[in-house]
């Protein structure tokens, strides 16, 4: 029988915004810098966890497996073993269904799964031409092959490219991410005023959250090698407002798009973990679990309408366990672009899409925005991809203890076209 997965905690360093030049923090940095304040709270030893499973997307060549390098700065055992997943936008999420699907089957008891990401510290990669001219340099025999090798150097080949920027670019259908909620504002016919309100609120409810104190132990500082101290996700602007959105042009798709800087997901570092524990952990340790994982479901379409990814998960995630959209009492649905979620949210309600692309028999339904992204979402707090869809399994985990909700699904859309959900339960 597969045995009940339970998160018991978990912890994320502040997401801090990339400013132009590499941050104070590589993807191992802030794995530690929220892992270790997280084992240090647990009442059973470090050595106690059976395997550690990090989501990482931009690996730099310092950190080879992220994970294990980790599971070894955070003084856990030598012989503890740790590997790294990378789904995009879900390797945060990815890592917590391995982990739950390793507890469900009885291989493993205690699990941390977490997802790190340090975009400020993308590589700067050389052009096609430039490698080759490279090559055909290093290659040369004679000194005169080198000598005339080396006249052929233009100087637009010392010029580097920003790696992410090419990452962030579909090789299927030759679209960036901010292209593909382009095509899907044409095709639900979201307007940019739309768009801009969903952002502001965004950033309002991140706002508020912190100075309600509602990220409470989910948020740990995080100190630099110089002692300076980041206490706080650091892209929200309180005072974001529809005049000053509506200033900013078009990011994309000029001059007529609707997706603009302030309106997308902000280029972020930051790290995320959560513990996942067997009943008989719970039980060996007393632990207090936060809530039960049920189940987790992807899914994939066409990558030009990536976005939609969450709408083709949570249908499949619902589908299979016999639940309707009004049974969830929380939403978190990583916010990619506003246009994206506005798209999703169109989507759960269209009937054509729910019958002809999900298969259902009409459309999943209305999801209020009182239950959907209740503290912000990547608009405000930024979007490190390997770690955003870790954190939102576990802001749904204590969103839903603090609002005395029983169910919420955690979903995002994934590059590529796929998409991820969780399904989890408050434990009462």
């Amino acid at each position: 029988m597969p045995q009940p997965v339970y998160i018991v905690d978990g912890a994320r360093t502040p997401f801090l915004k990339a400013r132009g030049k590499p941050g104070p923090f590589t993807p191992v940095d802030l794995a530690v810098q929220c892992g270790r304040p997280l084992l240090m709270r647990q009442p059973f030893a470090p050595d106690a966890i059976d395997e550690v499973i990090l989501g990482c997307v931009n690996v730099i060549a310092d950190e080879m497996n992220p994970a294990r390098v980790a599971t070894l700065r955070l003084n856990m055992s030598d012989e503890t073993p740790a590997f790294t997943v990378q789904i995009n936008c879900g390797s945060g999420m990815q890592s917590i269904d391995t982990a739950f699907r390793y507890v469900q089957d009885g291989s493993r008891d205690l699990v941390l799964a977490g997802g790190a990401e340090s975009l400020s510290h993308s590589p700067m990669v050389l052009k096609n031409d430039a490698v080759e001219w490279l090559g055909k340099f290093n290659t040369s025999k004679s000194f005169w092959d080198k000598l005339s090798t080396a006249t052929a150097l233009k100087p637009g080949y010392l010029v580097p490219e920003i790696g992410l920027e090419r990452g962030l670019t579909d090789p299927i259908v030759e679209l960036n991410m901010g292209q593909t909620a382009e095509v899907l504002a044409q095709m639900f016919d979201i307007s940019r005023e739309e768009a801009d309100r969903y952002a502001m609120e965004s950033h309002h409810r991140l706002a508020r959250a912190q100075e309600e104190g509602w990220l409470g132990t989910e948020v740990m500082p995080s100190f630099d090698r110089d002692g300076k101290v980041y206490e706080a996700d650091d892209g929200v602007r309180p005072d974001s407002s529809m005049e000053s959105l509506a200033k900013l042009k078009p990011a994309f798709e000029r001059p007529f798009g609707k997706v603009t800087a302030g309106n997308s997901s902000q280029i972020t570092d930051g790290a995320s973990w959560v513990i996942l524990a067997s009943e008989k952990a719970v039980e060996e340790h007393g632990l207090t679990p936060k809530a039960k994982i049920v189940d987790c479901a992807w899914g994939a379409l066409d990558p030009s309408i990536m976005g939609l990814g969450p709408v083709v998960s949570s249908a499949k995630l619902m589908r299979r366990n016999e639940i309707a959209l009004s049974d969830i009492d929380l939403w978190e649905l990583n916010e990619a672009f506003a246009a994206q979620v506005i798209a999703c949210l169109r989507a759960f309600e269209d009937e054509t899409v729910c019958k002809d692309v999900l298969g259902l028999e009409g459309p999943l339904g209305h999801i209020d925005r009182d239950r959907l992204n209740i503290d912000g979402g990547a608009i405000s707090l930024g979007h490190p991809v390997g770690t955003s869809g870790n954190r939102i399994v576990l802001h749904l985990a204590n969103a839903l203890e603090r609002t005395g909700g029983r169910r919420g699904i955690a979903t995002e859309c994934i590059g590529g076209g796929q998409g991820g959900a969780m399904l989890i339960e408050r434990v009462m």
